[in-house]
């Protein structure tokens, strides 16, 4: 094992943590979990499993990883979520990298999109480079709430995947963009002010569609490509369809708790 800390975001992951904590300890002498007030066995899963533990109310995507680098030993840091995993061709290159001299700041990895067992490869799914890998020193995820990424100055991407088990079936991909990102997205932008016009919705739905599946190859993907393309069509339209119905309905608006964006 070199020593590089392994960060695991996580909230209700049981089903996940035990396998991602071993797929780091293939390569990392630390593993760090902090989570956000799981319900569920999870935060007892990874201390079994020999994992450091901490406990942290969620405070958004990019703020909440970078709490782990207040607890890790080592300058290299690998940072994945409790439902990603390392292939084998990425633990070979990280094995024989020399981190102490390497003139990188950090390493860019190749990810690898799931729904089930399919991977797939349409619509900026495949390659998916994320700095991952990274001197925490000089880089980490810029501290933002939603979609962060830790900056790519002075990185390197590597032909290595990681893969990323994104949706369990074709379900989810309808299920989960409307439970947790276009109510999210919704409120981010009704907060900000911005102002929604009654096309707006269906402008940005078809603007989506037209964009993944013609010019992202949705058209590609068969028909993972064009469900794929519709989940994203639908997250879009629903986002904005939220902000005009807050913005002409009073009643729908005062049920809203905007406290809670997270």
């Amino acid at each position: 094992m070199k020593p590089i800390s392994g960060i695991i975001t996580t909230l209700n992951e049981e089903s996940n943590i035990e396998e991602a904590i071993r797929s780091l300890q293939q390569v990392c002498d630390e593993v760090v979990v902090v989570d956000s007030l799981s319900s569920d066995r999870t935060c007892q899963l990874a201390e079994q499993a020999g994992a450091k533990v901490v406990i942290q109310p969620y405070l958004g995507d990019g703020i909440q990883k970078n709490v782990a680098l207040n607890h890790v030993k080592n300058l290299w840091v690998l940072s994945i979520d409790a439902d990603e995993r390392l292939t084998p061709e990425l633990v070979d290159f990280i094995e024989k990298t020399d981190f102490e001299s390497t003139t990188y700041d950090g390493f860019a990895l190749r990810r690898r999109n799931y729904v089930g067992s399919r991977w797939i490869k349409c619509c900026r799914w495949y390659p998916d480079y994320l700095v991952r890998l990274y001197r925490h020193d000089r880089l980490r995820f810029c501290p933002v709430k939603q979609h962060s990424h830790v900056p790519t100055e002075n990185t390197l991407r590597v032909k290595a995947d990681l893969i990323h088990y994104r949706y369990k079936n074709c379900g989810e991909l309808f299920a989960k963009p409307e439970r947790n990102y276009s109510s999210r997205g919704a409120k981010i932008l009704y907060l900000s002010g911005k102002k929604v016009h009654a096309w707006s919705p269906a402008a940005h739905g078809i603007g989506a569609f037209l964009v993944n599946y013609f010019l992202r190859g949705g058209i590609l993907g068969g028909v993972d490509g064009l469900t794929l393309t519709l989940s994203i069509a639908q997250n879009s339209y629903l986002k904005y369809a939220k902000v005009l119905e807050w913005q002409r309905d009073e009643k729908v608006r005062s049920q809203e708790n905007f406290e809670k964006v997270w």
